[in-house]
């Protein structure tokens, strides 16, 4: 097989298992949407009468990396790599979408509408950014994508709010359906470690990091047991564009404020089950993002469901989930606000039971199997509106 084609082509399917196909970017692409679209495919798969492929979108860049097994590559920088996943894309029964800003080639992912425009199948897109403040492009483009697909997907009611009302989109085609966990819920409740705090995911400047560990210099004295646990590592893209240099100046602020003995930076990989039982150890799960466009966070929805108290900076996703009291939201960008915030938990266990308990009661609309239940009637719904059309 070239490495630069579409490996196969499904056969046209008027009867049997329903065949869908997820394009995005998929492992070993290390992204969060790679991560959301394999999780997405494989609860999908078990659903009963779906047979599922993926059509990966990567550049140039990954091009030496293995094939995924029954997984086809759509390499981005090639111009007639469109009309290729057009036609085998037209040959499924739906294909799922997830969209990003630059995931579909140059011009902010403008590939995308391309594609839209010409799929034949009824298509839902899940939508991982809604900028508060796009640019004139983005606006475009997010508008023409909600307008060519069948159905658009928000993984929050935030997120939904913000597309329809600032945004010119048919409301109707819009629908919420929330982030899935990988983190199974419902595992039975260890004693974290005292004063352990943990930030994961993929490392990079926006992250916030810095405000944590200045936070941690101001409570050290109260809490001289204080443990900030940073795992995970550099965001690839971030690695190939300045290296380092995010993560060594994080280490250089600990050594200043001398708190390098309660900050751990732990770069290595985990399998899920390590994760789990990282998350599990943990007495405060902190995500001080500096961004307020963070509409939607994995690593929130993990936390939540794993039943871990959780400290955010204010932004909407975090603000959703706080109403029922298992998010703390401070301002964002503010060492002193997030040590007020971690004073307030730690040295309270009726309010890390409140939490917890606040916690757990999410969990279960974020299971994988109730998130692919839902894409699966949404993928129904739009095959009946695609079928009255024809009709009428």
């Amino acid at each position: 097989m070239s490495p630069n084609t579409l490996s196969h082509r499904p056969e046209s399917n008027a009867e049997g298992p329903r065949r869908y196909a997820m394009i995005s970017t998929l492992p070993p692409t290390a992204c969060g949407l790679a991560t959301f679209g394999a999780a997405l495919s494989r609860s999908l798969a078990t659903r009963p009468g779906v047979r599922m492929d993926g059509i990966r979108v990567i550049d140039s860049a990954e091009m030496a990396e293995p094939t995924i097994s029954r997984s086809m590559n759509w390499f981005i920088d090639r111009e007639d790599s469109l009309d290729e996943v057009i036609e085998c894309s037209s040959a499924y029964d739906g294909v799922f979408i997830q969209h990003e800003y630059g995931i579909f080639g140059p011009n902010d992912g403008s590939a995308i509408v391309d594609l839209l425009e010409h799929i034949s199948v009824p298509s839902i897109t899940t939508l991982h950014t809604v900028p508060l403040h796009p640019s004139p492009n983005q606006r475009h483009l997010l508008e023409a994508v909600v307008d060519r697909s069948s159905f658009s997907v928000t993984m929050t009611k935030s997120a939904r709010s913000r597309l329809v009302e600032m945004y010119d989109v048919d409301a109707s085609k819009v629908a919420c359906i929330p982030h899935g966990a990988s983190i199974p819920s419902g595992a039975a409740y260890i004693e974290p470690t005292p004063y352990k705090l943990l930030t994961w995911g993929l490392i990079g400047p926006g992250k916030g990091i810095e405000h944590v560990i200045e936070a941690i210099a101001l409570l050290v004295d109260a809490y001289p047991e204080i443990e900030y646990v940073v795992a995970g590592a550099t965001h690839p893209k971030v690695l190939a564009r300045e290296g380092e240099k995010y993560r060594d100046g994080l280490i250089d602020l600990a050594e200043r404020l001398g708190v390098s003995d309660h900050v751990v930076f732990d770069p290595h990989y985990r399998t899920l089950d390590e994760l789990d039982a990282l998350v599990l150890d943990s007495e405060l799960v902190v995500l001080p993002y500096d961004s307020p466009d963070q509409i939607t966070s994995g690593v929130l929805v993990d936390a939540v469901t794993a039943g871990k108290p959780v400290l955010a900076t204010d932004f909407p996703h975090a603000r959703e989930l706080s109403r029922g009291g298992a998010v703390r939201v401070v301002p964002r960008r503010t060492a002193l606000e997030l040590a007020r915030g971690m004073d307030h938990i730690l040295g309270s266990r009726s309010t890390r039971t409140f939490m917890r308990q606040a916690a757990r009661r999410l969990a279960p609309q974020h299971s994988w199997p109730n998130v692919a239940r839902s894409y699966t009637r949404l993928m129904r719904s739009a095959g009946s509106r695609q079928s009255r059309q024809f009709a009428s």
